[in-house]
C-alpha cells in the first residue's frame, strides 16, 4: 500500500489534486475538508489510501492521518463505499462525524447526502465501539453543549446561511462562552453572519 505521496502539487480542485513525486504525476481522490488543508505551497504531502477493485484503482489522499483512519473506519461499515465515505468526510469535519458516532446522533450523519436512517443506525452499531476505544472523547460528556450546538447550526440553516460558515461562527461563540443557551447562540451569531 502506498502510504503517503509528497511532491509538487500540479493540479487542485475541490474533490481532486495531481502530484507530481520525481515525474510520476499521480491523481488522488480528496475531500472538501483536506481541499481547506492544502497549504498554498508548491510542495505538498498527503497521506493516502489506494483501493483496489476489478474495475480500477482508485488512490485517496488525506491532510490528517487521522482523516484516514476514520476514512477506513467508514469503508468498513457495510453499504459504505469510498464515494460516500469521502462525502461524510466532506459534509462534516472528521471530529463531527466521531461525534455524531460517538454519542449515537443519526440526525447528524443522515443529514448527510446519500445516508439514509437505515445505513446512518448501522454506522453508529457498527462504529460506536471502535470510536470510543480509538478516539479520546472527554468532550462528549459534555453532550448538553454539542446538543446547543447542533439546534443553533439547524436554526442558522434554516434561515438560510451556509453551514461551514455558521460553524465557525457558533464554535466561537461556544469558545467564548460555553454555558450559552440556544437562544443566545443564535442571537450573537445573526450578529456576527
Amino acid at each position: 500500500m502506498i502510504a503517503h505521496i509528497q511532491g509538487k502539487l500540479i493540479e487542485k480542485s475541490p474533490t481532486e489534486v495531481v502530484i507530481d513525486c520525481n515525474g510520476v504525476g499521480y491523481h488522488i481522490n480528496i475531500s472538501l475538508h483536506t481541499f481547506s488543508l492544502l497549504p498554498n505551497t508548491d510542495y505538498v504531502k498527503l497521506f493516502t489510501f489506494l483501493q483496489i477493485k476489478e474495475d480500477a484503482h482508485s488512490l485517496f489522499g488525506f491532510a490528517e492521518k487521522s482523516e484516514r483512519e476514520l476514512f477506513k473506519l467508514l469503508l468498513s461499515v457495510s453499504g459504505i463505499g469510498a464515494s460516500i465515505a469521502r462525502t461524510m468526510l466532506s459534509s462534516l469535519d472528521p471530529k463531527q462525524i466521531i461525534h455524531a458516532i460517538a454519542s449515537a446522533d443519526v440526525v447528524t450523519i443522515q443529514s448527510i447526502k446519500g445516508i439514509g436512517s437505515k445505513t446512518a443506525q448501522r454506522v453508529i452499531l457498527d462504529l460506536k465501539e471502535k470510536v470510543l476505544k480509538i478516539y479520546d472523547l472527554s468532550e462528549i460528556s459534555s453532550s448538553q453543549h454539542n446538543i446547543s450546538r447542533e439546534e443553533s447550526l439547524s436554526a442558522l440553516e434554516v434561515l438560510g446561511y451556509v453551514r461551514k460558515n455558521a460553524e465557525k461562527v457558533v464554535d466561537k461563540i461556544i469558545k467564548e462562552n460555553p454555558d450559552a443557551g440556544v437562544e443566545t447562540i443564535i442571537k450573537q451569531a445573526l450578529k456576527n453572519l
